[in-house]
């Protein structure tokens, strides 16, 4: 598949780098020469110079025989006419557009995106998807990823398991036989830098990140039996003073809940910004990594601290001194691979990772199936598709384990008036059923094949 990626910046780097995993010829047009040098260094890619925009620019490098455009430069507007050229010019079957003005995004202007009007097939905002993950993580104390699938009726949580779980000694099989009454799936375990389905004699051990699927109002009990911490946050550290920052103090401020929010910045007229559009949260302009800055933002008192600015480096550290001071949760923004060493050496840090996020939000558009939603788990691990058997689709009548699914990916879920059933192996297909379906990245191009109906 050939894709076109308009920008190397953060959001350009973090779809180049998910993108680049599978057998995808990626060209990267950027105008930063030192952008291009450094993904080409990274990255099996072909970088180019210049505007995606540009018509001359897409002639350059093949546009009428590009699979998708992703224009993803921190211009709203070049993102826009991009698509239109690679459009008109060039047919680009596919093209997508990262857009993150207000002003393009209010739900007044949805039908300026259209082959009539402004062709773009997807709209992406990257940090207000961002805030959104941090905001479930927030919803569900002690998770690390949160998924919500089949209209939120369904939730995919990961979450790790520590010295207090009360399962270490449990099968599989045995924790299925004590919540009886709950429906659930384990449906991987990463152990090691390893993911795997655990069998049925499998136990859960210390250090495991599970990945528990389930209804939204079992998952608390569940969470609990696995010994997760589920305490409240109430008390919030922000650090960054960019939109995700904003949308997610906007939201704690319509939350009864959170008593206090405090966002620290050394951003001057960032601080200014965020302090004239926000009524209850405190704006601190300085050095965030001071202890006098620190000490003013409550840093002791703190239950959770959100470290979302643009450089990984500082989120880290930011994360690592709030586990200094003792906060019990800590959720650091990575944009790359750069500092892995330093992620693994910070205790329990809950990572968002942002290839993950923004890729999740183009995943639908890019496989060839019919996907309703998907999620990029982990850091790559796998994918969690959601699908709808329409009419006339040749698996309708097969039973689930005729299907010849690739190796360790599986149907985890099936959704059916009303009725969730686990691991449906035995079930015959019928039309209008729902599925939820785990899939490696080796099984990708399989599983495309079966269902790309």
């Amino acid at each position: 598949m050939k894709i076109i990626v308009g920008g190397a910046g953060s959001v350009g780097r973090s779809i180049i780098g998910y993108l680049s995993r599978g057998n995808n010829d990626i060209v990267v047009v950027d105008t930063d020469a030192e952008r291009l040098n450094e993904i080409a260094r990274e990255f099996d890619v072909q970088p180019v110079a210049g505007s995606i925009s540009h018509p001359d620019v897409q002639e350059k490098i093949g546009a009428d025989k590009a699979d998708i455009l992703i224009a993803a430069t921190d211009n709203d507007e070049v993102n826009m006419v991009a698509c239109e050229v690679g459009y008109s010019l060039f047919n680009i079957p596919k093209r997508i557009a990262r857009i993150d003005s207000e002003d393009f995004l209010s739900p007044v202007w949805n039908t300026l995106y259209n082959e009539k009007s402004l062709p773009i097939d997807l709209v992406i905002s990257p940090d207000a998807d961002i805030a959104e993950a941090v905001l479930r993580i927030v919803d569900f104390p002690g998770s690390q990823e949160v998924f919500p699938l089949a209209d939120e009726k369904l939730y995919l949580i990961g979450f790790k398991c520590r010295e207090n779980c009360q399962l270490f000694n449990f099968s599989i099989a045995e924790i299925y036989d004590n919540f009886k009454d709950i429906k659930f799936l384990i449906l991987q375990i990463l152990r090691d830098g390893q993911n795997f389905y655990p069998k049925p004699d499998e136990s859960v051990r210390c250090g495991d990140e599970v990945y528990l699927l389930a209804a939204k109002n079992d998952l608390f009990d569940l969470l609990h039996a696995f010994g997760v911490d589920q305490k409240i946050n109430e008390r919030i550290v922000i650090f960054g003073g960019n939109t995700i920052a904003y949308d997610v103090a906007k939201t704690f401020e319509e939350n009864d809940n959170i008593l206090s929010c405090k966002i620290i910045t050394n951003d001057a007229k960032a601080a200014q910004k965020l302090a004239e559009n926000l009524s209850k949260s405190d704006v601190i302009q300085g050095e965030m990594m001071s202890d006098i800055i620190l000490k003013d933002a409550g840093i002791d008192t703190a239950d959770i601290t959100i470290a979302v600015t643009s450089q990984d480096k500082d989120n880290l550290l930011a994360s690592l001194l709030a586990k200094h001071n003792q906060v019990g949760s800590t959720i650091s923004l990575v944009n790359s691979r750069a500092y892995d060493n330093l992620i693994d050496n910070i205790g329990d840090n809950i990572i968002v990772d942002r290839s993950s996020v923004t890729i999740s939000k183009i995943l639908q558009d890019i496989r060839k199936a019919n996907l309703r939603n998907a999620y990029s788990l982990g850091r790559g691990f796998g994918e969690i598709w959601e699908l709808k058997v329409g009419e006339n689709t040749p698996l309708v009548g097969k039973k689930i384990s005729e299907l010849a699914l690739p190796e360790r990916c599986r149907i985890a879920a099936l959704l059916r008036e009303g009725e969730v059933f686990f691991a449906p192996q035995n079930e015959t297909i019928a039309q209008n059923d729902v599925f939820i379906v785990f899939v490696t990245p080796m099984g990708i191009k399989k599983m495309e094949q079966i269902f790309s109906y």
